[in-house]
């Protein structure tokens, strides 16, 4: 007979917060994405506090783009925050065992999604600019969705610089990523 597992209660308290800054809410939202399905609430507090903590450096959250965001306001009142998000369904709780971990709504998700995106698109222009292939070689392991949204990007906003760029890509992908990258370009080909 398997024993009882005591599940963690979560009791969320958004405080008086009515309302948040789509900033601050895509912020949480990308802080969150460094933690899903494998950290809570307090966690996704610390990094967007911009916390010390021992934890956040050895799993190197403390590179997230939220990290800090929140750096002048109270652990307490960063919770309260979070608390909204999920109260909203940004964020929703599911549990592992005993522990309550975050994970994204589907409406959380498609904020995330396109945050995400837009952070690795602007990434690639510097790339593209200062003629250096970096963030090509993070895109295995980027979420596919966040990595077609890319694609859409380049293929709406790319110019012919990005073509030896697309190429140099092409060839790390798989067969469904390379054959969209390989539209992308002759959408580019054909604007020139």
């Amino acid at each position: 007979m398997s024993k009882k597992v005591r599940r963690v209660p979560v009791i969320l308290d958004a405080g008086e917060i009515k309302d948040l800054p789509q900033e601050d809410i895509r912020m949480i939202l990308r802080g969150a994405d460094e933690l899903i399905s494998t950290g809570g609430r307090s966690r996704l507090a610390k990094i967007l506090k911009g916390s010390k903590d021992k934890r956040i450096f050895e799993y190197k959250l403390n590179e997230c783009p939220a990290y800090g965001y929140y750096q002048d306001m109270k652990l307490d009142d960063i919770s309260k925050c979070i608390d909204w998000m999920i109260k909203k369904d940004y964020l929703r709780i599911e549990y592992d065992c005993r522990l309550p971990l975050l994970v994204f709504s589907e409406k959380g998700w498609q904020l995330e999604k396109e945050t995400f995106a837009q952070e690795l698109y602007q990434r690639m222009c510097l790339d593209v600019e200062e003629k250096k292939a970096r963030v090509i070689f993070e895109m295995k392991e980027v979420n596919r969705q966040v990595v077609m949204c890319v694609l859409d990007k380049i293929e709406k906003e790319g110019t012919e610089e990005f073509l030896p760029y697309l190429e140099a890509w092409k060839m790390l992908e798989v067969k469904k990523v390379a054959a969209r990258i390989s539209e992308v370009e002759n959408k580019i080909s054909k604007r020139i």
